[in-house]
């Protein structure tokens, strides 16, 4: 296509005059799809592509048989070759992204093939062998590893998993590559606690660990690990950087400082998370593109600035040797941050590569082509990483950033004053703070239940510190241990970390009431993905087009109804709806299931249900509209079965129970996990939710 070929940009608002807007709209509309199509905006569709591949696979009800698979590779090939063989482009391309989408559907079996493991199903106590892989956290309560190559030792029994993870006392000391001896508790990796909730099974499998487990005794190191061995020797700096910080700071703050040094955010309160969050500022101690931007773009800065003052040096390439030394900092940033594991961290050091790989080549860095280049690294190298909130809120975030800022906005005039330069770096801090909240808001709205209203105000407030004395300090600090001379740097980090948390706390202060929003249904999810694949793929001001459609569509009917009974798989908690909240009719508050059910619902629930009347048999709860009984007996069954709507029962009711109403009992808890129920006040029945919709899946443990 010549140029002159090209297909006319229409210009925005399209003209609404006379009766022939709608066509005039449409035109508008067509030719910024065209654009699109001719600047070949198809291939940041590709990731999207993956992503709905990755997602219906994780859908299914059922595990599909690998003919399906070949045969929808094989499929997908032959498109492929008969475009080409034809010379047609538009068939070439649509078979390109429907292999990608096939792609992205058997990536999943892929990696279960080479990195899932089988999925242990019992309880097992004894001692074991095992090779330390990874240190996740250490803190002075407990120490978190990830092991592998378990042995069993006098008369254990063999487990059939690649690799666990432990939970062992604070004052062992193990670094990556030791051999240790232990009595284990070795225990299933549990399932959600909640339908559409974290789900530990299928984010376990696909990284090799089938138990989580714990030291009931002494935990011995029987062997060293190499010294030459680099995930150890990181470790071991990470840890000596850690204590350093110790030594200086205390409390938050220096596990904020730490967080923001090495990755380690073990040491947060829950009290310091719940600040930073309602503030809008919980991203800034994790590790991500923010920290490796300051952190990269300084070196780059400092680097160039240095060589470019130097005259015998005026001849050499010095933004290209600059760019060279920033993405070496990036790189080993990222290694104290944690690796690949750290999908944030990752995500924005591949972005990074990409943008000092365009100045390298002399190209343009920030665009939609090398997102979606780092998006789809990422998914091929961890694409379970897709179904986690770091990679959603990282991947808005920075599709929204760079459309926004690609869009066409007016030239600066003049030579502007500093204070007018000031007013603009504040101006910009709150543009990009609000873009990416915007951004990410479905997705932090439907993972974490909370929003932060605030966030922009907070983020204006507390990037300057973040920017100008946390980072900066912190990298010096770093630079000096070796002379050992950080202390003044760590306690300027500090300061600056304590302004920092100030100022999250007048914020939270002003934002108390109005963080909380309404539970989401699990399709709102798909639903963001679209308007992101459009807002990515459009170039002009029509990109906004199908975004705002979808917060009207979320608005209106995305709002997913509260419980009236949930009921726990593993405790003998049942919290049932009671007035605007919920209370147990069986079970005790304090447990893991009711904490995160009580975090989740953003209601506390209350220890005893007003209407509950139990006694040696079971409970009975009656409401306005429905009634409850709680088996603990199987004297009750001949009592209560049939003659409530919902009964509930830790022992196996008989057959004539199933027949004459709704029954939950341990069979159903097994299979389906947690269970949520909602009544159908229209039909008088309970419409019933469990955790779990199938076992048939390889990260499922078999019902027992």
């Amino acid at each position: 296509m010549a140029w002159r070929d090209r297909p006319a940009r229409k210009s925005w608002p399209p003209d609404t005059g006379g009766t022939g807007w709608i066509l005039a709209a449409f035109s508008s509309l067509a030719s910024a799809l065209a654009e699109a199509a001719y600047r070949r905006r198809l291939f940041v569709l590709l990731p999207f592509h993956l992503i709905f591949g990755l997602a219906l696979y994780a859908a299914l009800p059922a595990e599909p048989a690998g003919l399906v698979l070949a045969g929808g590779a094989i499929l997908a090939a032959a498109l492929i070759v008969l475009a080409g063989r034809r010379r047609s482009l538009g068939g070439l391309r649509l078979g390109v992204h429907l292999g990608a989408f096939w792609f992205g559907f058997c990536l999943l079996p892929l990696h279960a093939a080479f990195f899932g493991t089988a999925m242990l199903a019992y309880p097992t106590f004894g001692t074991y062998e095992a090779h330390v892989d990874e240190v996740i956290s250490a803190d002075d309560r407990q120490r978190r590893v990830l092991v592998s190559l378990l042995q069993p030792v006098d008369g254990a029994r063999p487990v059939d998993i690649r690799r666990a993870r432990l939970l062992l006392p604070s004052e062992t000391d193990l670094q990556p590559g030791d051999r240790l001896r232990a009595a284990l508790r070795l225990a299933p990796v549990p399932g959600p606690v909640l339908p559409g909730a974290h789900d530990g099974q299928f984010h376990s499998f696909f990284i090799g660990v089938g138990s989580y487990g714990s030291a009931t005794g002494a935990v011995e190191r029987i062997a060293d690990g190499d010294a030459t061995d680099m995930a150890r020797n990181v470790q071991a700096l990470r840890n000596a950087i850690g204590k350093r910080i110790d030594a200086v700071l205390d409390g938050d703050t220096a596990a904020i400082g730490k967080a923001m040094v090495v990755g380690d955010q073990s040491g947060i309160t829950d009290a310091a998370r719940d600040v930073m969050a309602a503030s809008g500022l919980a991203h800034i101690y994790s590790i991500s593109g923010l920290h490796l931007s300051i952190v990269a773009g300084g070196i780059f800065w400092l680097v160039r600035l240095g060589l470019a003052s130097v005259p015998i040096l005026v001849a050499w390439p010095v933004k290209q040797i600059a760019a060279m030394v920033g993405l070496a900092a990036a790189f080993l940033y990222l290694l104290l941050a944690g690796g690949v594991g750290n999908v944030p961290a990752f995500r924005s050091t591949l972005m990074l590569g990409l943008i000092f790989g365009a100045v390298l080549a002399g190209r343009r860095a920030l665009t939609m082509r090398n997102v979606a280049i780092a998006a789809i690294l990422i998914i091929l190298i961890d694409p379970a990483s897709v179904f986690r909130p770091s990679f959603q809120l990282s991947f808005a975030a920075v599709v929204g950033l760079i459309g926004i800022y690609e869009l066409p906005r007016p030239l600066a005039n003049g030579n502007p004053g500093r204070l007018a330069r000031l007013l603009r770096v504040v101006a910009v801090t709150a543009w990009t703070s609000f873009i990416a909240g915007f951004a990410t808001l479905l997705f932090s709205a439907y993972h974490f239940q909370q929003t932060a209203p605030l966030g922009v105000l907070g983020n204006v407030l507390a990037l300057p510190f973040v920017s100008l004395v946390i980072m900066p300090f912190g990298v010096l600090s770093v630079l000096a241990m070796p002379l050992d001379l950080e202390a003044a740097f760590i306690s300027v980090m500090g300061w600056g970390i304590d302004r920092m948390v100030d100022v999250a706390e007048l914020v939270a202060g002003w934002s108390v009431g109005l963080t909380g929003n309404p539970l989401l249904a699990g399709w709102t999810l798909g639903a963001g993905l679209v308007a992101l694949a459009w807002f990515a793929f459009i170039e002009t001001q029509w990109r906004l087009l199908v975004p705002a459609l979808a917060v009207v569509v979320i608005v209106a009917f995305g709002s997913e109804p509260r419980p009236d009974v949930l009921i726990a798989d593993t405790t003998q908690a049942v919290a049932i709806a009671s007035g605007d909240g919920m209370a147990l009719a069986s079970g005790r508050t304090g447990s893991f299931a009711v904490d995160v059910w009580s975090r989740h619902y953003q209601t506390a629930i209350a220890a005893r249900h007003p209407d509950a009347r139990c006694d040696a048999l079971g409970c009975i709860v009656r409401t306005a509209d429905f009634s409850v009984a709680i088996i603990r007996n199987a004297a009750a069954f001949a009592e209560d079965c049939g003659r409530h709507d919902l009964i509930v029962a830790r022992i196996h009711p008989p057959q004539r129970c199933f027949e004459e109403g709704l029954v939950i009992g341990p069979a159903q808890l097994a299979a389906g996990g947690v269970h949520r129920l909602g009544w159908d006040a229209g039909a008088g029945r309970f419409d019933v939710r469990p955790a779990i919709g199938t076992l048939d899946r390889p990260w499922r443990i078999p019902s027992r």
